[in-house]
């Protein structure tokens, strides 16, 4: 009994210590590391969450004062923090990509990451295109159309992904037009990891080469289609 009443006392002492310590300036964070932002609103976040994190200490880091510092960046999908005591502090930000640039009638782009996410503020550059009559509202899309194309751009692999110019549906469902190449038929918008697979073996083969069109919709059978007759070689003369 002694020995445990000794260690209640020690640790009631000790605890006004350690809350002291905590929110000390002896621990305050003073070296700040920010990493996984890229893009044109990297600098801006980077700086924003390094304000934030100045005003804590190594042994109370409030990662919810930090989420709210950059709420109003959509890009930012989540964070983690990690100390390195007893002055530094590490912010690794997980960050949304976009896929797709949602273009209105008016003119105007959006662009928009793979789980419908509306990324205000980042730039378009040459992302391929979804056309919509007007801009949603909120925060993401909703179900629909639009979500659907943009998850159909969201399965395909990066290297195919570039060379997609724009998405929307015709006549063979889902269809992706692709920059000086053929369009791509997908139908509805289920098995898409397969169809573009599809898509990159037919696409690579050369007697695709000058398709018009590569259908997609049974990706165990794809047809490459609308391609030219070759020219015949000339008959050596005797």
């Amino acid at each position: 009994m002694r020995v445990v009443l000794g260690i209640a006392v020690v640790l009631a002492m000790l605890a006004p210590l350690a809350l002291w310590l905590r929110d000390s300036s002896l621990v305050r964070v003073e070296r700040v590391t920010v990493s996984g932002m890229l893009g044109g609103q990297a600098d801006e976040i980077r700086r924003v969450l390094e304000v934030e994190a100045r005003d804590m200490t190594t042994l109370h880091v409030r990662e919810d004062a930090l989420r709210s510092a950059v709420s109003q960046y959509p890009v930012v999908r989540s964070l983690r923090t990690e100390s390195d005591f007893p002055h530094g502090l590490r912010i690794v930000v997980n960050a949304h990509e976009a896929v797709a640039a949602l273009r209105a009638s008016s003119g105007g782009l959006m662009p928009v990451a793979g789980d419908g996410t509306l990324l205000a503020g980042s730039a378009a550059g040459d992302l391929p295109v979804v056309g919509v009559r007007t801009m949603p509202a909120g925060e993401r899309l909703g179900r629909g159309e639009t979500l659907r194309a943009v998850r159909l751009l969201a399965a395909a692999p990066r290297a195919l992904r570039v060379r997609v110019a724009r998405v929307y549906r015709g006549p063979r469902g889902l269809t992706a037009t692709m920059d000086g190449g053929p369009k791509l038929y997908f139908g509805r918008a289920a098995r898409l990891q397969a169809k573009w697979g599809a898509a990159a073996q037919v696409l690579a083969h050369r007697t695709s080469q000058g398709a018009a069109y590569v259908d997609l919709r049974i990706p165990e059978r794809p047809v490459a289609g609308g391609l030219q007759p070759r020219p015949k070689e000339a008959q050596p003369q005797l």
